[in-house]
């Protein structure tokens, strides 16, 4: 079963628009898809860092 996903609404820069879609369209993905792609990568790299802070304690 796919996840459920939640329809949202955001502004962005035009010219982060445009790169973004370069991107997802050189990665054959769609805006919307690369974006969520994009977010997940960052939210775990930024989990990793607060993990390995709460280690160095």
């Amino acid at each position: 079963m796919r996840p459920l996903k939640e329809k949202v609404s955001i502004t962005l820069d035009n010219d982060i628009v445009q790169k973004i879609k370069n991107m997802a369209e050189a990665d054959d993905r769609s805006f919307s898809q690369y974006i969520n792609m994009a977010l997940k990568e960052h939210i775990q790299s930024k989990e990793i860092i607060t993990s390995d802070e709460k280690e160095e304690e």
